[in-house]
């Protein structure tokens, strides 16, 4: 690592204006093993300035310059991919083979759809005798998270600047260097100066800065729903627009005629995979009051056949979580479900019994959850799947939407046709039938308290432009 003691602004590599160090911790050791410099309100205005003054000539690019540019940054970044997947390994605790088949691999495909959106892309339409137009909403704010970290970036910032936007990024200061890399590849891309910006920092500090800033005119924000609620409260000071993607409790609802083996070890493993770090994982597992003791067993077998430990080792499959406040959470909310009735399948407290450090959890399965327990109510964002019994579907539908999240859902069925007519009264932003293969282009994003806006593809794109109609723009 050559710049984690700097920030990115105005095409250079820049000494922070209010330098303060903050240790990076090793999931898998708890010793800091890197030290990253993180700014202030001076920085995040030094910031805001550069992407300001860019804007007016960068919303003037053509779309084939902007898709040359995309280009560059997609040649770059693969180049890179073996050093952010390393990264992520140390940082998050990311199983290596999963940091680049899968963690990293998210950048390339959202580069990918983002040069396939803007190829074909209507910024203009008449209607009438008006010219509807779609341009770049001005300088945003993107802050990112931890646990998919790459992903957020690339879904972020490619679509702002297919858009013609300029902007200042704030990674998670837990896991802050692939967002040095990916600095670095913006850089040998050729992204003109001051278009893109990043500052290192702690939320609190620099994603406030960057929410109240009155020359941001956008904040696209990925995390918690409590962190996402001061993000739009301090947001609101200046009115501008807030794109939000936030928490989830996503439900898995089983059919009685799915194949239960199939359908059960998919969801435990789905569930788990990123040690549960995902905010659309399908941590409900809703199944057949009469089927519930030999979906227990297979999920049991599932989650006691995963590997957890060295994050270098192939046959891992599970690193541990990446800090000690989300080790702690989790282990408070497995000592609920104990402590409020539920069925402890597998797994328990503490670490699995082989490791004597770092942040692991043990796979862990619950039974006999009932959807007002806490497990069945908070996200966990950690390995640890709730089975809950239902007597028919209404019964299955109505807990599955009793929640405040709606990020997605998953319904398994023989018959797609059936699977269909459940999805479409899951009150969901995404609706996964039959664990398909992931679709990088399709909107993401959420219902209620998961947030409001969509990220991927030509939607993303959507959400970094304003509307303007051009009234008379045919004579009549």
């Amino acid at each position: 690592m050559q710049h984690e003691r700097q920030h990115y602004v105005n095409g250079a590599w820049v000494e922070p204006l209010e330098p303060v160090l903050l240790d990076v911790i090793d999931p898998s050791t708890e010793e800091p093993f890197i030290r990253i410099a993180v700014g202030g309100p001076k920085d995040v205005d030094r910031a805001v300035a550069a992407a300001r003054a860019a804007f007016p000539s960068f919303a003037r690019t053509t779309r084939k310059e902007r898709l040359e540019l995309l280009r560059n940054i997609l040649a770059e970044y693969n180049k890179r991919r073996d050093d952010i997947a390393e990264t992520l390994a140390q940082e998050m605790g990311a199983p290596r083979k999963f940091a680049y088949e899968r963690q990293s691999a998210t950048g390339t495909n959202h580069l990918t759809r983002m040069i396939e959106a803007l190829e074909s892309f209507r910024f203009e339409e008449p209607q009438g005798a008006t010219m509807i137009v779609r341009e770049p909403i001005g300088v945003v704010g993107l802050i990112t998270p931890w646990n998919w970290p790459i992903n957020q970036i690339t879904c972020k910032v490619a679509p702002a600047l297919a858009a013609g936007c300029t902007m200042v990024l704030k990674p998670s200061e837990i896991a802050p260097l692939n967002a040095v890399i990916w600095s670095e590849v913006m850089h040998a891309a050729g992204v003109p100066k001051g278009v893109y910006n990043m500052v290192q920092g702690e939320g609190a500090v620099v994603g406030e800065a960057m929410s109240a800033h009155p020359d941001i005119d956008m904040m696209s924000f990925t995390g918690s729903t409590r962190a996402g609620i001061l993000v739009a409260q301090a947001s609101a000071r200046s009115v501008k627009r807030v794109a939000q993607e936030l928490g989830g409790k996503s439900a898995n609802i089983l059919l009685p005629d799915v194949d239960f083996p199939t359908a059960v070890t998919k969801g435990v493993l789905g569930m788990m995979v990123n040690s549960g770090q995902s905010c659309s994982a399908p941590t409900r597992m809703f199944v057949p009051l009469d089927r519930q003791d030999e979906v227990k067993a297979i999920a049991r077998t599932a989650a006691e056949s995963l590997v957890v430990g060295d994050v270098g080792d192939e046959r891992t499959n599970l690193g541990p979580v990446v800090s000690e406040v989300q080790f702690n959470k989790v282990q408070r909310l497995i000592q609920a479900g104990i402590d409020e009735g539920a069925e402890l399948v597998t797994g328990g407290p503490g670490r699995p019994e082989h490791l004597n450090r770092g942040y692991f959890v043990r796979p862990t399965v619950f039974a006999n959850v009932r959807n007002d327990m806490t497990i069945a109510r908070e996200e966990i964002f950690g390995p640890v799947l709730s089975i809950l019994p239902y007597r028919d579907e209404a019964d299955a539908v109505r807990m599955a939407n009793e929640t405040v999240y709606g990020l997605a859902a998953y319904v398994q069925s023989g018959d797609l046709a059936h699977a269909r007519r459940v999805a479409a009264e899951m009150r969901a932003g995404n609706v996964h039938l039959n664990y398909p293969a992931a679709d990088s282009a399709a909107p993401f994003g959420g219902y209620k308290q998961s947030g409001n806006g969509r990220e991927y593809g030509k939607w993303g794109l959507e959400e970094f432009l304003e509307v303007k109609a051009v009234i008379g723009y045919e004579a009549a």
